[in-house]
């Protein structure tokens, strides 16, 4: 534990009068510090929006999340550290259960590995990611549980792969015990009970290790500001290059966490490429799914018809676990579905073969970009059949309003439903531009370009209306066309270039690291396809996955 002992200070505080000994000892793990330097060496960054304004947050103390469990991860030397490495580092979960069930891993020690990871980065400045934004702080005792559980026998005879993980979650989704900001001051003492898939991930006995930072309002605030920056967590920064590489967002601290394994596995949420950016920026397996698949009660919104939570993971073994345990028809959520779709879970086990698969190239792709080239002549040499195709030209008007009638409806509702008067003051859009104005260089000192763009949006009821469904229908035909024509199991894109049409078409898409460009960026492979056929993608991105073996650990966080 050279780092964290390293970063440990020791304040006496006051001395008695009398005896002169000291009263008490307070440890400060993490101290603020001047930022100016790193800021100034963005200024010329060729991407405008990462000429940063701060790094760290202004209202932030870390000791106030890393304090309370300081005393448990302290007893966790570098030796032992060094030891779990092998079982824990890069494994799938059934390789975590197997050991646990071998009895050489508990799930304690599962548990204080990954927070001794935060620890050691997380409170160096130097290696700071501004990720973790909240801890749970009865996570070890948890833990600690499920092992007397297993070791009286009395342990569930049966129970989900994700038993006893640790969880990371996007801090747009509600959680009982930390509070859920989705980055704004103005939600900084929002509390409140489980979301709905917080729930179904603690009743599968999911441990939830802490919160993760975020694009503020999940990047529907501001305008051509840095992606990962919120008011409340500061710049969150991309392990593969801090300050060099975007962490995309706005699931930037689910993605940035799993890059720098920090726990299991993370949830973020997506309305247009907010799941499948930060995936692709760092390098981790992220599936945005057909919306209703899972539930979106408890989540800050945006969009009611566009929103969705999705697992990011590792790999694509624990992604489809991590799905699975967050499935469940919700009732209070008029997009749930209350159908069952089998073969999740067994996705990540069972790889599609190659020659099974019909797969769409697109044509502009192939000759714009050399690594996706690559990729799709390995897939062709693999067995699977490719067809490379140019999508119709379909337009997307109206794409702006959706979010932003949505969000100006959906979000009240949110407040009013899950927000307390006493702990959140806003209970409007109109309101959280009036809060953010009040002193707008601590809450946006990027300005709130696009809250305001929500209040000046005149579209009629019966206009959105129309804009979705003449989007969702555009989205289809987009991949539909080609799709139908030569009976294609999925599209083959990079990143998040085509989330804008998957979204409108509320079809799922999952992306698989592909690979490094010259700089050490990472870019990805997105496999994207019809309603529901998330297995089908799982099974088909398992074997891409396991036969090409692109993704490498970032440097530095080893």
């Amino acid at each position: 534990m050279k780092k964290l002992i390293g970063l440990i200070v020791l304040i006496v505080l006051a001395s008695c009068k009398n005896n002169k000994q000291p009263q008490e000892k307070e440890v400060v793990l993490w101290e603020p510090y001047n930022d100016s330097l790193e800021v100034a060496s963005n200024a010329d960054h060729e991407i405008r929006r990462m000429q940063y304004k701060l790094i760290q947050s202004r209202v932030l103390d870390k000791n106030e999340i890393f304090l309370p469990l300081y005393e448990e991860v302290s007893k966790m030397t570098e030796t032992d550290y060094e030891a779990l490495k092998p079982l824990i580092f890069d494994k799938t979960i059934f390789d975590l259960r197997q050991a646990i069930e071998k009895n050489k891993l508990t799930y304690e020690q599962l548990t204080l590995f990954y927070l001794y990871r935060i620890y050691t980065y997380e409170l160096d400045n130097a290696t700071t990611l501004n990720t973790i934004i909240a801890l749970n702080g009865d996570v070890v005792n948890q833990a600690r549980q499920l092992d007397k559980l297993k070791a009286e026998g009395n342990a569930p005879s049966f129970h989900h792969p994700i038993y006893g993980m640790p969880i990371l979650l996007k801090d747009n989704i509600n959680t009982k015990g930390m509070k859920t900001t989705a980055g704004s001051i103005a939600l900084k003492d929002n509390e409140v009970e489980d979301a709905f898939i917080v729930q179904k991930l603690k009743e599968n006995g999911a441990l939830i290790l802490g919160k993760v930072n975020l694009s503020e309002w999940a990047y529907f605030l501001c305008s051509g500001c840095p992606v990962g920056y919120s008011a409340y967590g500061g710049q969150t920064l991309n392990p593969y290059g801090r300050r060099v590489f975007e962490t995309g967002g706005s699931s930037s601290g689910s993605g940035t966490a799993m890059a720098a394994e920090y726990a299991v596995a993370a949830v973020g949420t997506e309305t247009s490429g907010s799941i499948l950016s930060p995936s692709s920026q760092n390098s981790v397996v992220g599936l945005k799914p057909t919306i209703g698949l899972l539930s979106r009660s408890g989540i800050v919104p945006i969009s009611s018809t566009l929103d969705t939570p999705g697992p990011m993971t590792k790999n694509v073994t624990d992604n489809a676990i991590l799905l699975s345990a967050m499935a469940g028809h919700d009732s209070t959520d008029m997009a749930s579905i209350t159908e069952q779709f089998p073969g999740i879970i067994s996705a990540g086990l069972h790889p599609e073969p190659f020659k099974n698969m019909r797969l769409g190239a697109f044509k502009n792709l192939m000759e714009s970009d050399s690594i996706y080239r690559s990729t799709i002549e390995k897939l062709r040499e693999s067995g699977a059949t490719i067809i490379e195709f140019t999508p119709p030209e379909v337009k997307m008007d109206g794409f702006l309003s959706i979010l932003n009638i949505d969000m100006k409806n959906d979000l009240p509702v949110y407040l009013k439903t899950h927000t307390s008067p006493e702990n959140v003051k806003i209970q409007s859009i109109a309101d959280a531009v009036a809060f953010n104005a009040a002193d707008s260089l601590t809450r946006i000192p990027y300005g709130q370009a696009l809250f305001e763009g929500i209040l000046t949006d005149s579209t009629t009821t019966e206009g959105l209306e129309e804009i979705k469904a003449t989007l969702e229908n555009n989205g289809r035909t987009f991949f539909d066309t080609a799709m139908d024509e030569h009976g294609l199991n999925a599209i083959l894109s990079i990143n998040n270039y085509h989330a804008g049409y998957a979204a409108v078409a509320k079809y799922p898409a999952l992306t698989v690291p592909m690979g490094y460009k010259t700089t050490g960026e990472p870019i990805s492979l997105t496999f994207i396809g019809k309603q529901f056929t998330e297995a089908d993608l799982l099974r088909m991105g398992r074997a891409y996955e396991k036969a090409l073996q692109n993704r490498r650990r970032p440097k530095g966080y080893e």
